[in-house]
């Protein structure tokens, strides 16, 4: 069923409008905020925990409300209708433009459901975002934290994960010592708070390691996992290999675990002081991956035009 059957002209029209208003940084409305979010809840709540998704997909790591760096992420790989898109989460906080940043992500997943996928990262829940920066945003920008709570409560019906063409499994962060499979996955319960532990926290918080097996985390929330335990949740569900995000990354990719696992960051110049590249891939109908990367993008007279120095074979 194509969006023009799921959508009224009239509500197509609205959304469209929302979108060329956030493609100029201009924030919605209180009032289109509570529209936009119950549209996307009406959607996600019929998604599994672990959504799948067809390619042709552009995948997008954590952006962190650099919205100047989406808009040039879009010029880049195209946007929706035209481009579809995984979104691994991470939407919100660090950067300075968390608000327009996750408006436009959800008013592009309303307005084209089938070809947007948006899933949860870490950040996407509220104690994280009272910390760092998404509730003060709100606040600062609307005068009240209405906003900050209807997105908040939105972000409880985000899938935990996605799987590309049932072959590469996508969670924002990593693997979990409770979950051996998908339909694991698939059958815990999603629509809360992010816990402090357990299944749902760890897909949200771990990452691989050198280290065989499981270990503690530095992040103080999931595990460190090893290759051995990549290779044997990659065998037990007939994946070919993870695809994640949730850790800065230099180069804005990077392969780990003999190319069982990589790292998708798609924030540049992280902070706004970190100077990292940033990536997204592409992958073709026959599961190429092809892995773009860009540098920060910020508007003029920001203060955040930060010159990074890169070594010739970086670019």
């Amino acid at each position: 069923m194509g969006e023009k059957e799921i959508l009224s002209i009239t509500d197509a029209a609205e959304l469209d409008a929302h979108i060329n208003s956030l493609m100029e940084c201009k924030l919605l409305s209180e009032e289109d905020v509570e529209s936009l979010c119950k549209r996307c809840k009406e959607i996600l709540e019929t998604e599994p925990n672990v959504t799948p998704v067809s390619c042709p997909v552009t995948v997008v790591g954590d952006v962190h409300g650099q919205y100047h760096d989406v808009m040039e992420l879009f010029k880049i790989a195209g946007t929706a209708p035209n481009t579809n898109f995984l979104f691994l989460g991470d939407y919100v906080d660090r950067g300075y433009y968390s608000v327009e940043t996750v408006q436009i992500v959800l008013a592009l997943k309303a307005r084209y459901p089938k070809r947007v996928t948006i899933i949860r990262g870490n950040h996407e829940s509220r104690q994280i975002t009272q910390v760092y920066g998404f509730y003060d945003e709100c606040l600062r920008k609307y005068g009240t934290a209405n906003v900050w709570k209807l997105v908040t409560d939105l972000f409880d019906y985000l899938p935990l994960a996605a799987i590309v063409e049932n072959q590469l499994f996508c969670p924002h962060a990593g693997l979990s010592p409770g979950l051996n499979t998908i339909s694991n996955i698939d059958q815990l319960s999603r629509f809360e708070e992010v816990p402090h532990e357990g299944p749902m926290c760890d897909l949200l918080w771990s990452d691989p390691d050198e280290r065989p097996g499981w270990g503690m985390s530095p992040r103080g929330a999931g595990y460190t996992f090893g290759q051995d335990v990549s290779e044997q949740f990659i065998h037990t569900n007939g994946l070919k290999f993870i695809m994640r995000a949730h850790q800065l990354v230099s180069d804005g990719y990077c392969w780990v675990h003999e190319g069982s696992v990589v790292t998708v960051f798609s924030a540049p110049n992280y902070c706004y002081r970190c100077g990292n590249l940033a990536a997204i891939c592409e992958i073709d109908e026959h599961l190429n991956c092809k892995f773009l990367q860009f540098e920060h993008a910020p508007p003029r007279g920001s203060g955040t035009e930060i010159k990074r120095m890169v070594p010739d074979y970086f670019l």
